[in-house]
Parts: C-alpha cells; structure tokens; sequence
C-alpha cells in the first residue's frame, strides 16, 4: 500500500522489532532516533543506534533536536505528512501537534501485570519484575498526548517465571509485538482495526533512575533477587556501597535458607569462593552473588538504607 510510516525508536528493543518488520515486506519511510551523543545526554538505557538498519533498508533517519520533540521538531512531521506512527523503545511522550499531522493514528506500546488503565507510567518491567508479578501483558494502544490511556488495539498476556529479568521479558515482548505488528499494520493502514476504550480506575508506576537501584539488606531473600533481576543489564544495574565503594550486582539467586550464619549481619559476604562468588546473608536465608563489580572480601558488610 501506498502509505507513509514513521517509526520512533532509540533502544535495542526498538532495533529488534525494525529489523523485523523490513525484513518481512513492511515498507518504512522514516526512521526517528536519537544520536550516541544525544543517548549519553538523556541517560538512555538499552540504547542502539539505527543507522545500521538506516544503511541496510536504505531508509531515511531523521535525529529531533529535542528527545521531547516539542516546537522545533514539528515542521518535520508537519512536512512529511505521515499515515502511521509506530513507537517502540522511546521514552518521552508524543506532543498533541505532531500526532495531529499524523494522517491515521500513531501506534504506542505498553507492558504491565494487568490491562491498561492499571499500571500506566514509567518502568513497567522493572516495577512487576520488583514486585513479584507472574505475568505480563504486551499492549498497543493509539498515542494520545497523554500516558498511555489512547484505546487499545491490541494485548496479549505471557509468563513472568522465576528465571526470568529485565532482560529476557524484552525478549518476550519482542518476540509478541512482533507478531502483533505484522498482522495489525495492513489492517490499521486499511482503517479496519477495533477500537477498545480502557475503562476503570487508573493507576501509575513512578519514574526509576539509577540510584533507585540502591539494595536493602533487611529485605527478604525473594525481594533482594527481584531487586536483582529488575535492574540488571541493559538497565543501570542494583548496588551496595562498601564504604564509598560502589558495588554493583548484576546476577544473584537464592541459594539457601537453612544453613545459618547466627553471628553475621544484614548484607554480610559470609563466602567468597575461589571462583570469585559470594554468600551473602539475607534476613530470611543466604543469597549468592554471580556476577558482580568491585573489591570484596569474606567478612565485608555491604551499607543499608
């Protein structure tokens, strides 16, 4: 079909469901990212550039002066004139002025533990990854210059196992939206897609950064490996300070809550192997550490809260 889409991405995430979509006979017009010089300035975790994809599609990349893309930004879109707007992997919202040149709609997706309007807001993986959920819901929705409450389109819901992180629930969404996608763009370029309008009372994740990622040692065992699993790669990671030394943990699961350290505190390494991993105690059982960053020793305590 003759129509002109725009998809707006920064992430790797993003780069996955591109890649897709051009190799499977999806025509995209304009790429929308930012540089590696902007990534580093607006602290984007996860960031890929799109000029590889640019290079091998031959398809145009326009970088916004701002990751807002407020007034200065808009005579792009205002001169483009584009039927669709996909955005996958960009944390800011879309202003009202340019999804208003977009001819059909622009497409937004959403992840959270239950259907929009419940868990709106920012971080939504990392939240029910934190809190323990078992599932997650993958949900596109029409962009409106609000957060995340335009109609739904689409949702399907899949597993939060124990083995999972921030890491490998991307891959699951990943591999949703883009099946999602290939089947809704023609249907949405048709304007023949239903329309659901989210109803109930909404409710909102806050906004995480980096020093969200600070670990408390009084918490349970299963609260610390979520922590862990939350924040870990391509997020700026959980940590520990021993002094003024920054600990961070990348990989951690809990390895027992029988053997009994009664003479150790809260956040103690109570082993170090030759492999370099630890022990450390919890309030309700020992935690080992894998992967990790930093000088530690057997009898070091990490600092709490």
């Amino acid at each position: 079909m003759d129509k002109k889409i725009v998809v707006c991405s920064c992430t790797e995430f993003g780069y996955e469901i591109i890649d897709f979509l051009l190799a499977n006979g999806v025509t995209i017009s304009h790429l929308v990212t930012l540089s590696p010089e902007q990534a580093i300035k607006y602290k984007v975790s996860g960031y890929k550039s799109l000029e590889p994809l640019s290079k091998k599609y031959n398809v145009s990349i326009y970088y916004p002066e701002l990751y807002s893309m407020k007034e200065s930004d808009f005579g792009f879109f205002e001169k483009e004139k584009f039927d669709l707007l996909l955005v996958c992997g960009w944390q800011r919202l879309i202003p009202k002025k340019i999804l208003d040149t977009i001819k059909i709609c622009g497409i937004g997706s959403h992840g959270s533990s239950e259907l929009l309007p419940k868990g709106r807001g920012r971080s939504p993986v990392n939240w029910s990854i934190i809190e323990g959920k078992k599932q997650f819901i993958l949900q596109l929705f029409m962009l409106t210059p609000g957060v995340d409450d335009g109609d739904l389109v689409y949702h399907e819901t899949f597993d939060i196992n124990e083995w999972d992180t921030c890491k490998t629930i991307y891959y699951k969404t990943s591999i949703v939206m883009k099946k999602s996608l290939l089947k809704l763009i023609p249907n949405i370029l048709s304007n023949e897609f239903s329309r659901i309008p989210q109803s109930g009372e909404p409710s909102f994740y806050p906004k995480r950064t980096p020093d969200d990622g600070l670990i408390d040692w009084s918490k349970s065992l299963t609260q610390i490996h979520n922590f862990v699993k939350a924040l870990t790669k391509p997020y700026p990671g959980a940590f520990s300070f021993l002094g003024k030394q920054k600990i961070m943990i990348w990989e951690a699961q809990p390895f027992d809550t029988k053997i009994s350290f009664p003479n150790s505190r809260y956040g103690e390494i109570v082993e170090k192997f030759s492999s370099g991993d630890l022990v450390i105690k919890c309030m309700d059982g020992l935690l080992l550490v894998t992967n990790y960053e930093g000088n530690v020793e057997c009898g070091d305590v990490f600092s709490n809260l």
